[in-house]
């Protein structure tokens, strides 16, 4: 699956699904990703391959959330949440044939060298920095992060080689507050997109799409198409 924004507006992946409008990973936000447009559904797997961000949370088998996705045109975005399941995602994927619109990411390297030599074929992202805490889904107080993002924006450009390397991956998801036009060039020189997660507000839309992101992922697919579109 080429990644790579040649031309147009970034790629628009829904996070968890619609999930600003449907409660995340459930079938009412998938459901609503692929009514709002977006080009590609991004769900979290657990151990068992339950859909959910957390081991132990409730949530549907992936088998479900595939056999769902599948009778849609739509990018599918499996992230692994921990070590372990890397084959079993990769069985579930073939099973609806859907290896050639897949995108695996982690933000364990040793996970992502794993699916480097499980699935070669199969784009592969590394997600930077690891959320520990589910901090994704919730917006960032800018007093308390904007110091800390400032100094590793700065660093960023010299660590994506290393990352890449470290990693093999075919992909980099940065979160928004690291990317700059210094880390996207730094990607995009090795051939790598780069997906901004995870990213709401218009302003911030439009000025990672201005510096060259190749995706932004959004828990609201629907409004970040309209940005992107809007004259």
């Amino acid at each position: 699956m080429n990644l790579r924004r040649s031309e147009g507006r970034p790629i628009v992946v829904a996070h968890r699904g619609a999930s600003a409008e449907a409660p995340e990973n459930s079938p009412e936000a998938f459901e609503a990703a692929v009514a709002a447009g977006a080009d590609l559904v991004e769900l979290d797997v657990t151990h068992g391959l339950v859909v959910a961000h957390d081991v132990g949370s409730p949530g549907l088998h992936l088998l479900q959330v595939l056999e769902l996705l599948a009778r849609h045109p739509i990018g599918v975005h499996v992230d692994l949440k921990r070590p372990g399941d890397e084959r079993a995602v990769l069985d579930a994927l073939d099973r609806y044939d859907l290896r050639e619109r897949a995108l695996l990411s982690t933000a364990f390297p040793h996970v992502a060298r794993t699916l480097s030599s499980l699935a070669p074929d199969v784009s592969r992202a590394i997600g930077y920095p690891r959320d520990r805490i589910g901090a994704a889904r919730f917006r960032w107080p800018g007093a308390l992060t904007r110091p800390g993002a400032a100094a590793l924006r700065a660093a960023m450009p010299a660590r994506i080689p290393v990352l890449l390397a470290r990693t093999r991956s075919t992909v980099l998801a940065l979160h928004h507050t690291l990317c700059s036009p210094a880390s996207i060039g730094a990607a995009h020189r090795r051939g790598v997109p780069v997906f901004a997660w995870t990213v709401n507000d218009p302003e911030s839309i439009l000025q990672l799409a201005g510096w060259g992101v190749d995706a932004i992922v959004s828990d609201d697919p629907k409004r970040a198409l309209a940005t992107l579109r809007a004259p």
